[in-house]
Order: C-alpha cells, then structure tokens, then sequence
C-alpha cells in the first residue's frame, strides 16, 4: 500500500533541499531539476495514496489511515510522531504538490538569470514544499507545529530573496528585507498564541494527537471553557498564517519577494497552513457556536475591507495580494458560519442542521481548492509579464496582450475564473459560500440578521473582485501601449508558458469535480472525526440545481459582469473617467485606500510604543539583572583569589605561623566541642 509510504511526500523534497544544497551550484540550472523531480515523486505518491484511501475500505467506513510511533512520553503525557490521512489530506497534498511542481518547472524560465543564486532559491522552495507535506500529513498538533515553523522560516528566507544585492539597487534590497522581517514577526505573533492553545490542549487531552483530541468521548470530558480559550487562541494562528484582520498587513509587503515565491505562499502553501488548521480543528471548534462566529466574520470583514484595497492599487502583484487576502476571507467565511449550523445542529439533534454545516465546510475547503489553481495561474501570469515588460507598475503598462497572447488569455480566463464568472471553477465554490450564508435566512433557522450581514459582505465583495481583477487585466493587456509595452521583448518561454496553460485548464474545470461527489468526498473527513458517519450534504446534481434555482446566484452573476462592464468602460472603452472618483489625488477615500487605511502607520506607532518599550525593559532586565548577576558572581570569585593570593608569600616562616595558628585553632575547637558535650 501507497498510504504506508506517504511519508516521502515531505521526505523527498527534504532530500531534495539538502542535495542542492550542498551540490547545487555543480548541477544544472542550479539545482532546479533536482527540485521539479522532488515535487513530482510527492505529487506521484500524493495521487496513488490518495486513490488507495478513496478506493479503500477506510474510507467506506468513515475511518481515517494513521500510523504513528511514539515521539515523547512525560509522565501521563504522550506525543506520537506520524502520518493522518483523510478525504481533507488527500485534496492539501494534491493541490500543494501539483502546483508546486508547476511553480518550480516555471521558475527554470522565471530565475535562468541567477546564476549562483538558483541554489539557495531552489533548496529553500524544497524547504518550503516539506513544511507544507508535512503539515498535511501530520497526525498530531505538534508534528504539525513544527513543519508550521519550518514554513514561517522559509518564507522568511524566500520573501528576502532579494535583499542580497538585488538589480533594481540598495532601495530593493532594503525592501526585501523589511518585508521579510515584517512577515516573520507578524506571523510569529500568531504562532505564539498557536503554541500557547497547545499547550491548553496538551493539558486537558494529555495528548496532541488527532484520534484523541477529535475523540467526541474525550471532548465531553474537559473544561468546555478551557476548549473554548484553546480554540481561540489556536485560531489566532490561523489569523497570523493566513494574513486575516488585524494580522493581514504583512502579505501585500510580501511580494518584495520573487513572483515564483509569490504564487508559491499564495496558491499553494502558507497561506493555505491557515485555512487548513480551521478545517482540520472543526471537531473541536464546533463545540461553541460563538467561536464559529468570530471566525466567519473576520473572514467576512477582510473579505471586503481586503478588496477595497485592490480597487485603485497600481501594483500588479499587490493587487493579486489584496486579492487573496480577499478570497482566504471567503474560505473562513464559509468555515465560520458552516461551523455555526453544525454546532448548533450538533446540540439540538437536528440533522438537517449538521448537512448543512458540512456544506460550508465543503464549500471553504472546495473554494481553497478552486483558489489554489487560478491563483497560481494569476501570479505566474503577473511573472510573465513583469519578465517581459520590466516593471510591476500596471501605468506603464498596456497593449501588452498584442505580444503576449498566451499570457494574457491565460490572465483572462484566471480573471474570469476568481470573478465568479458562470461556470467556471471559482463560480461554484463563490457560490456555495454564498448559498451558505443564505441558508438560516431561507430555512428559518434564526441568527438571520447575523448571516444576512455576512452574505451582504460576500456578495459586495464578488463585484468587487469582479471589478478590480478585469481593472488589471485591461489596464495590462488592452488599450494604449505604454512605456514598459513598447520594450517588452514578448511572449515567455515555454517553460513558463506551459504551466500557464496547465493551469488555465483547471481554473476552467477544477469546479466541475462539484457534480461528481466530491462534497461528498471533502464531508468524509468530517465524518472520520465526528462519529457521525457518512455526512452526507446533497450529490452533485442537488447541489447545481440548488445553484440555478436561487435567484441570489443570478444577483451574484449580475453583480459579476456590472463589475466587468464597469472595468472595461475605464480602463479600456475610457466613457468613464476613473479620475472623477481620485479627484487629482485630493479624493480622501482614494487616499485611504492608497495607504492602505493607515494600517502600517498603526502598526509601527505600536512597535515604536509598546515594542520599543518591552525591547528596553528586556534589555534592562538583561544587562542589569542577569548580567548583573553573572557579572556579580565573577567579581566575587576574582575578588576572594586575589585576596587569598596575597597570603602566598613564598616565606616557609610565614607558612610555618598559618600551620602552627591552624593547629591551635583546630585543638582548641575540639577541646569546646568535648566540653560542651560534658567532658569526660
């Protein structure tokens, strides 16, 4: 059986990092074939692994495939080291390797300039691509923890990729650096709150693994609130890993790193660490509908407060960040209010309330899959005409779509796709977001002010989304050819081109997987952790007919082409002056937008306020106490040597005296001690 060798799929690339690591530089393309073949033997066991369990007799039963080997015991605590595989593992590792592979085939296009520098790129995307296999894979908190860690510090390295003597001069470098710090802290401030819900978790269950935690026995066991404080506090590790208000600052400063990088944190790994941990923590997070809440509404909130941001953005790449702050907000949304019905349904008995909680799960985990595919089309897209037009700046840009044919359809179909256009891959899991907030509305289920709310961000937030990607895409490919256009020098390479293409054709039918049981397949996990077996939401023709039937999906559609109407009577037809909404830079709003609502200034008053304060009373408590301490011990040490240095005359006389005056001293102890003690 594949499922007993899934343990190579981080394995393998870890090999991978340390081979070029050290021979990098004497292989070809420095190293970068040594990691395609990595990621696609992980990608290869990935795929028959993950048709052995769905074929399997586990996955008949709702049980998931572990295998574990005792890591730790302390007293009555015990971690295992291991492997958890379900239906939810199985579509992380698919995703995660296959456009993995796609991003290292194209980097042999996107880096070929390197030169020296491909090593250390092409060992840290292997690095990277580890931390993601094992995260998924991992049948404990721990183990997942670390490889969590192992992907905070790789994107720490990749984000600063060009900080070492980058082209563009010491401004660049100086950037990259900021950025790469930036997204390190922000993303450490979650991981603290991450470890310190392990910690709750590791007293109450006396163990981190999944089999236990999830165990419904076990959870009615322990201290509903110290669960509650547990999740929330492991939530915030999702917020940070996943760049959510307030911790969301850190992802657009990030594409200072190469585009590669960008598609890779983006579409396949990082920031998907985030949405996974909720997937995978839904046992324990449904215990209290009013966790579920917060999470749906801040995924709601930065659905929409990301957006806004993308609306006048010049950058093409920071576009394509706000954009996916936007779209991770989606993917919590659905969790956050699945996970409410499923509570809810889970405390009153009511099955129809627990089918529709799976179906947002299904539909946040279904988005993420959808997400992943054209957001790595979009971002290899962006690196394809960032390396043919020199520039990031969509103003300079222009025309370019005479010269890039392939790029700019392949943009225009990952536009189309992530819009919510009918039919395509992000059209149905958009939808079945939405159709999730709807549902307390339409079945009469209550909190129906609550979700209506959240409905009203998520559709606000599709013409958004609709308006700002076809704002870049015209703003790019179409009208007048501007400066960078007229000194393009074409279209890319195959090797970048190629999964372009690949890419574009699962942004058109990775959706369609929706009509063909896979619902059902993502519910499966749910099952394997809940005791509830065989969850079931509706099959896949159920579920299009529900799609077509709701007039909210034709509002949702509506919405969809007024933004792209909208984006071509600016920036392409020109009827519509964008300029009347900036005002000659005056415009408050517009200025708002431009920085990013001061949230940066906000954040650096805080460092400067609170940060710089702690750094001092640290430094202080370092210098001054325990410093002050060794130092103390030291002197005291040296003071009492040079003191009994100076009895060290060399004169046998004066040695004579200590002997004789220590003879007496001892004899005259003794003779107390017998007269004391009452003689003879």
């Amino acid at each position: 059986m594949m499922l007993e060798y899934v343990w190579l799929t981080p394995l393998i690339p870890l090999l991978c990092f340390v081979i070029i690591g050290f021979f990098g530089n004497k292989m070809p393309e420095g190293g970068g074939y040594v990691a395609i073949f990595g990621a696609l033997v992980a990608f290869v066991v990935s795929l028959v692994a993950s048709y052995e369990y769905v074929t399997g007799d586990l996955f008949a039963i709702s049980l998931p495939f572990v295998q574990e080997m005792n890591w730790l015991t302390i007293g009555t605590y015990e971690i295992n080291f291991g492997v958890y595989i379900d239906s939810l593992s199985c579509v992380m590792m698919l995703f995660a390797s296959f456009i993995s592979l796609m991003i290292f085939v194209y980097s042999v296009g996107y880096m070929g300039h390197e030169e020296k520098k491909r090593r250390r790129y092409y060992a840290e995307v292997s690095l990277f691509l580890t931390g993601m296999m094992g995260l998924v894979i991992s049948s404990n908190y721990l183990e997942m923890f670390v490889f969590w860690e192992i992907m905070g510090l790789c994107s720490y390295l990749l984000i600063g990729f060009w900080s070492f003597k980058h082209g563009e001069g010491d401004a660049a470098s100086q950037n990259a650096a900021s950025a790469a710090k930036k997204a390190f802290i922000v993303t450490r401030l979650g991981d603290v709150c991450f470890m310190a819900g392990l910690f709750i978790l590791l007293n109450e269950f006396h163990s981190l693994d999944y089999a236990i935690v999830f165990a419904q026995a076990n959870i009615a066991a322990v201290d509903p609130t110290a669960l509650t404080v547990a999740t929330l506090l492991i939530f915030a590790g999702a917020v940070g890993k996943s760049a959510q208000f307030p911790l969301h600052d850190w992802l657009p400063d990030a594409m200072a790193g190469p585009t590669t990088v960008s598609a890779l944190i983006h579409a396949a790994t990082m920031v998907k660490g985030g949405v996974y941990l909720v997937a995978r923590s839904f046992p324990i997070f449904v215990q209290n509908p009013d966790v579920m809440i917060l999470v749906a509404f801040i995924g709601g909130f930065t659905a929409i407060f990301a957006a806004s941001m993308a609306l006048n953005n010049m950058n093409i790449k920071r576009v394509l960040a706000y954009s996916t702050l936007s779209q991770l907000g989606y993917m919590f949304l659905a969790l956050g209010a699945g996970g409410y019905l499923m509570a809810i349904g889970m405390q009153t008995g009511n099955n129809d309330l627990i089918a529709l909680g799976a179906l947002g799960y299904v539909a946040g985990v279904f988005h993420m899959i959808n997400h992943a595919f054209f957001k790595a089309l979009l971002f290899l897209g962006s690196g394809s005409v960032i390396h043919s037009a020199g520039t990031e700046d969509m103003r300079k840009m222009g025309g370019l779509g005479k010269k890039m044919k392939i790029t700019s359809i392949t943009m225009l179909i990952g536009s189309l796709s992530i819009a919510g256009f009918p039919l395509l891959s992000g059209f149905w899991s958009k939808d079945l977001v939405l159709e999730t907030a709807l549902a307390p509305a339409q079945h009469g289920l209550g909190a129906e002010w609550t979700f209506t709310a959240l409905f009203i961000m998520g559709i606000v937030t599709a013409f958004m989304t609709a308006f700002y990607m076809f704002r870049m895409w015209f703003m790019t490919f179409r009208g007048k050819e501007g400066e960078a256009t007229r000194h393009a020098h074409g279209e890319s390479p195959k090797t970048m081109t190629v999964p372009l293409i690949i890419l574009a054709v699962f942004a058109v039918g990775s959706g369609l997987g929706i009509l063909f049981g896979l619902s059902n397949a993502i519910t499966e996990s749910l099952s394997c952790t809940l005791g509830y077996l065989h969850i079931h939401t509706h099959t896949g023709m159920t579920i299009a007919e529900d799609i077509f039937t709701n007039v909210w999906t034709y509002v949702s559609i509506v919405l969809t082409l007024l933004g792209i109407c909208l984006g071509w009577l600016m920036y392409c037809k020109k009827s519509v002056d964008p300029g009347r909404f900036n005002k000659n830079g005056e415009s408050r709003f517009y200025r708002l937008l431009t920085k990013r609502y001061y949230f940066p200034q906000i954040y650096n008053a805080i460092s400067w306020k609170l940060g710089y304060g702690v750094a001092k009373g640290v430094d202080y408590m370092d210098k001054e106490v325990i410093d002050g301490t060794v130092n103390g011990l030291s002197n005291a040490v040296v003071g009492t040597g040079d003191s009994l240095s100076a009895v060290q005359t060399g004169n046998l006389n004066n040695y004579a005296a200590w002997v004789y005056t220590g003879v007496i001293v001892l004899v005259a102890i003794v003779v107390a001690v017998f007269i004391v003690n009452g003689g003879i």
